[in-house]
Order: C-alpha cells, then structure tokens, then sequence
C-alpha cells in the first residue's frame, strides 16, 4: 500500500491514492474486485473490516437459494419474464432488466470458479421454486452457499493479486458537493496510536458492499461479527430507496441462522418456557385443530418469512411466537427430539394432503423430526453442531428476527448512487422492492457488482486525480476536531463496556419502535430517542482511551440509519401507507382488520437525512422496464462505439 504522510493539526494522516476502491469481502465486495480485475480497471483496491467478519460468509439458512434464470429442460424462461418478477412493489424496471439479463454471466462464473450448484447426469442445473416465484429459477450448494461463494471469489482475487487490507474500518465518505473524494478508515492495527489510526483513501470511485445495517436491530439473524456501513453513506447526503422495507422471519437466537424450509417442513414441536421453567407446547393453545397448526408450520418452510398476505395463514406462526416472546416473556423453542403431541397420539393421517406427499415423496412420513430432517437434510444438522448446538438432543432456542433489508441506498442501473463516484452493491443497494423472489439477494450481489466494475472500467481508465487532495483535508479537520472533543473526559468517561451497553440500547429502540409490527406514535417514540442519543454523541460524550473510536464510529452509524429508517416508516404511516411486504401496521393499537397497501406498488419511496436529523421523504414513480431496440447491428455498433453503458 503506496502511502504518504500529511500533518492535520498536529495529528499525522496516512494517505493511500486508488483508481477504485471496494470496500467489503463479502459476495459482492470480492465480486466487484474481480471484475473490475477482469474489464481492466486502473489501480484496484478492497479494503474490509475483517475479512470473515460479513453476512457472506457468516449466514444461510437450511438450503440457501441462488436464484437465477432457470436454464433446466422442461422450463420455459426468458430474461423478460424473470424481469416481470423481480419487478414487484417499488423495483425499478432498468435495475429489474439489468439483473436478470446478467443472471447467468455471473451465475456461470461462479459455477466455473467452483461453487458446487448440483448438476443432473446431462449436465443440467436444475431449479426448484422458491417463495415469491412462478418457476422453478431457485438453486443452491446447501446451507453454505454464500459463504462457498464468497470463498471462490476471494481464492480468484487473490490469485490476481488485487490488494486486500484487513483490518481497516471505512468510516466516513468525504465529498465535495455530490462527489466522491475518497473514504477515512481506521487502521484496526494501529487505532491506539494516533500517527497510525487513520488512513485517507483518495479514489475516483468507491463501491460500497458493507451489507445490510446489521446492527440496527436487538432482535436480528445478522451475525454479530458484521456491522453495516449504510450510515456512512447517509451522513454523506446519499438518497435511499425505498429504506422502510425489510424482511422479517424466524431464527435461532443462541447462534444466529434462519429457520426457514426443511427445518419447518419436519414438522418440529414448538415448545414455550416461562419464568419459573414450566414448559408448555403452545401452538394448540391457539388453534382449535392442533393438526391445522402442524400444516401451517409445514408451511412456514415454504413461505417463510414473515408476510402479512399470509397472516391468515402460515404468518399466524410469526405472530404467536412474537406474542409468547415479547409479550408474555417467554422463551420459545422448537423441538426436534419429539413430534407435536397431535402427532404422537394420532400419526399423519389427520395432516394436510399435501403435507402428507411431500413427506411421504421425500421418503420421511415417520419417525420424529430430527430423524426427518436426517432423512431430507442431513447438512442443516451438522450446521449447528458445528456451531455448538446438538439440535438431536437439545430445543433450538428461536424468535421473529429481522433478516434482510429490502431498502437501501438509491441507485441507477450501473449500481451508480446520488453522489457521483459511489456505487453500492448487495444489500447495502436498495433494489429489492417489497416481495422479492428467495435468493434474488446473492443474484443481485452478484449482478449489481458486475455492472457497477463494467462501467467503472468503461469510464474510469486513469489513476486518480492527485490534485485535489487538499479539497479532503477541510473534512478531515472536522472529524479530528470532533476525536479530540470526546477523547480522554472526564472520569465519568466511557469505555468499551459502556459503549457496548449503549450500542445494546439503540439496538433495542428499533426492535421496540421500526421492527414488523408498526405505528405512528412507535415511530415518533424511536425517532425521539434517537435524536437524544444523536446529542449525546455530539456534545456530551466522552472516551476514556483512543481505543473506543472504532465503536464509536459504530454507534454513529447505528443511529443515523435508525433516524433515517424510522423517518421513511413515518413518512409512509403519515402518507396514508398500509400494511405490507413484512410489515403489518396498527391504527390506534388495532392490526386485526388487516388492510394491504396497493396505493404506493408503482412508486418508490426516496429519502435523504438532513444535518439536522430530520428526513426528507419524498415519492417518485418507478422508472418503466425500458423498451428496448435488439436489432442485432445497432446494439453490435452501439458497443463498438461504447454507447451500451452510458
């Protein structure tokens, strides 16, 4: 890493020049170094907080889905149909097109970089159909799947030599006006020492692939080791699309993994704890046919997660687990070690007929769910015994989580933001809409970094500019001025168990006040608090050791995405916005008559967070499927001339 030195008032900056810098090693982090690699872009570099740290390589569920355009004999498929379904509730058509077109160049190259997608005996990968999908486009390498794309991509960066620097916390954008400068990170290594702390990347480009805002949430499926960066870019002005909408499912708790699919479709036993350890199988509790309540967990497998269509149906399950946990205070399990009493007194007989095929086809119509799920998926198993948890002897402790951001920041169909030179790819994108397809995130991690690397090395052939350095430094003096005002207080002073206490709290605000169920007044209670806790950090603060900077940056961004989420949720309560998606909302305290929102399907929801800590929301309509001229010699001309990304 090519540095020099600058002196900042009296505090010593190390400077680092890119052409691109990637910030992330996730899928679409490494995904977008690869290919900036590949198209021949000047001077690359990926820089990440830690390297195993992200969702990438860190989440699945029990069969993580890759979806893709369907490419298997017997399933008639076309780029436009798969753009017709990913087009849902606020996507924007070019994004929709622009990912389905580039499904199978990047689903290929992973296939050829080794990620084990199963194939039949002719060579066919075939699909199976997943939630929200009219084919059968869905396919995946386990449990794993991420992660074993994560790890093919990192092996490939790694082989070209592209520059990967642990270690290094990204935690300002700095811009002049609505373009990008270059990114301040912490150097993790050196954070105690203040001429060895901060490192300025001056870049023309940066691609933002931090994930989703893991840490926003006390009540997530993100693994604890990822953090989000999307505050960074908010502080920065970015606009943000869509941010009201998530995803929201069950999910174990002592080590974090969606419980989706199979681990529902052996029919578990859900078990609940109280206080005093009486323990109770609650489900029958709720319906006057314990074999309806077993259907409608086989269901859960299918339509998993959380979704307010269903609430009438399999989502009833979400709803009574989040009524035994967050209402009575119980703990909730589910039991594989046993069937649901209904079951063990009655056999399958009395099951849904299409609960009985299945079990019967997959050869598991007997015997207890563990020894179902040995039969159907050995993998989702060994998954937690690997992670200490023996799910053959023991319950799996469970809860509603939040599990994927569907919002995020706004962008065109090169995955270009607001601030000219800042692209995001992956989750930290906002392309997903309000239903998207089960594995349509590792597609457009996929897609997204791919467009984004092709028109960087399109238009962005020469190092970057090293004249404009000192248009930084004005930015950098505020941030150190801010370090030296919170550093070394008073004995009152907070250490990384205080902050860790804090961070737990602002956590918790939005599981309490932005999670799955909504109101008005919730919101203006979360966006309080987090105004009081923006003063806090601004003017009262105080750190007993430079140690604590990197999880102060941290909380910073927690809560500015907070205000920025809890913003857009008013904003869509007070617009007259109903139910949807993951969300069910209640009008003075009653959600029964559930009413869905098909006013806003055909516009997107803009906002930007003002300096201030109030929001600017405001609705755009979505931009068409664009109707294109495929005329063979023009488009052949038009990319000889370099006219096809503009």
């Amino acid at each position: 890493m090519n540095e020099i030195r600058i002196n900042l008032d009296g505090i010593a900056l190390r400077v680092c020049e890119t052409g691109t810098l990637v910030i992330g090693s996730g899928c679409a982090g490494f995904n977008a170094a690869d290919w900036l690699y590949d198209f021949g872009a000047a001077d690359i570099m990926l820089i990440t907080e830690g390297v195993n740290k992200g969702a990438s390589r860190n989440t699945g569920s029990d069969k993580q889905t890759y979806y893709k355009l369907s490419i298997a004999a017997g399933e008639a498929d076309s780029i436009d149909d798969m753009t017709d379904t990913l087009c849902g509730a606020g996507v924007h058509g070019d994004i929709a097109l622009a990912e389905a077109a580039s499904s199978l160049q990047a689903f290929f190259k992973l296939a050829n970089l080794g990620v084990p997608f199963p194939t039949n005996e002719f060579g066919e990968f075939v699909g199976y159909k997943t939630d929200h999908d009219p084919r059968q486009r869905a396919t995946s390498a386990g449990p794993l799947t991420s992660k074993l794309m994560t790890e093919a991509l990192e092996r490939s960066v790694r082989k070209k030599g592209v520059p990967v620097v642990d270690g290094m916390q990204a935690v300002k954008l700095l811009t002049d006006g609505d373009k990008l400068l270059g990114v301040l990170a912490i150097d993790l290594s050196g954070v105690s020492q203040p001429d060895e702390a901060f490192v300025y990347f001056r870049c023309d480009n940066a691609i933002l692939a931090t994930g989703g805002p893991a840490c926003v949430y006390s009540a997530s499926v993100y693994p604890e080791s990822q953090t989000g960066m999307t505050g960074m870019a908010i502080d920065a002005g970015a606009e943000l699309c869509n941010f009201s909408e998530w995803q929201y499912g069950l999910a174990s708790v002592g080590f974090r993994w969606n419980v989706s699919g199979t681990y529902q479709q052996v029919l578990p036993r859900y078990i609940a704890v109280d206080n005093f350890g009486v323990e109770r199988e609650f489900l029958n509790d709720y319906f006057d046919d314990p074999f309806h309540a077993a259907d409608l967990v086989f269901l859960k497998g299918y339509q998993w997660p959380f979704d307010v269509a269903k609430i009438r149906g399999s989502s009833q399950i979400d709803m009574i687990v989040h009524h035994e946990t967050a209402v009575l205070g119980n703990r909730v399990y589910m039991d594989f070690t046993r069937n649901p009493s209904c079951i063990e007194r009655e056999g399958f007989s009395k099951l849904d007929g299409t609960v009985q095929d299945y079990l019967k086809n997959s050869g598991a119509l007997a015997g207890t769910p563990i020894e179902r799920l040995q039969i159907m998926n050995t993998p989702a198993i060994e998954l937690y015994r690997d992670n200490g948890i023996d799910i053959t002897r023991e319950p799996l402790g469970v809860a509603v989580c939040a599990q994927h951001c569907n919002g995020g920041l706004a962008v065109d169909a090169n995955w270009q933001t607001s601030i000219e030179g800042l692209y995001a790819a992956g989750e930290a994108a906002g392309t997903f809409g309000v239903y998207r397809p089960g594995g349509s995130a590792l597609n457009s991690t996929q897609t997204g970094s791919l467009r984004a690397a092709q028109y960087i090395a399109r238009h962005y052939s020469n190092p970057p500019d090293t004249g404009r350095l000192s248009e930084a430094e004005k930015n950098v003096s505020d941030i150190y001025e801010y370090i030296k005002q919170i550093s070394y207080g008073t004995a009152n002073a907070f250490g990384i168990k205080e902050l860790n206490d804090l961070k737990d709290e602002i956590k918790q605000n939005m599981s309490v006040n932005g999670a799955f169920l909504r109101s008005a007044a919730s919101a203006r209670d979360g966006i309080d608090f987090c105004l009081n806790r923006v003063d806090m950090m601004e003017n009262r603060l105080r750190i007993n050791s430079r140690r604590c900077l990197p999880e102060v940056f941290r909380i910073k961004n927690i809560i500015l995405t907070q205000l920025a989420y809890l913003g857009s949720i008013a904003r869509y309560i007070s617009d007259g916005g109903k139910s949807r998606g993951s969300y069910l909302i209640s009008k003075n305290g009653e959600t029964e008559n559930v009413v869905m929102d098909t006013e806003h399907a055909r516009l997107a929801l803009v906002t930007e967070l003002n300096a201030d800590g109030s929001v600017r929301c405001f609705w755009e309509d979505v931009r068409p499927i664009p109707e294109e001229d495929n005329w063979f010699e023009n488009v052949w001309r038009d990319y000889r001339d370099g006219k096809v990304i503009t």
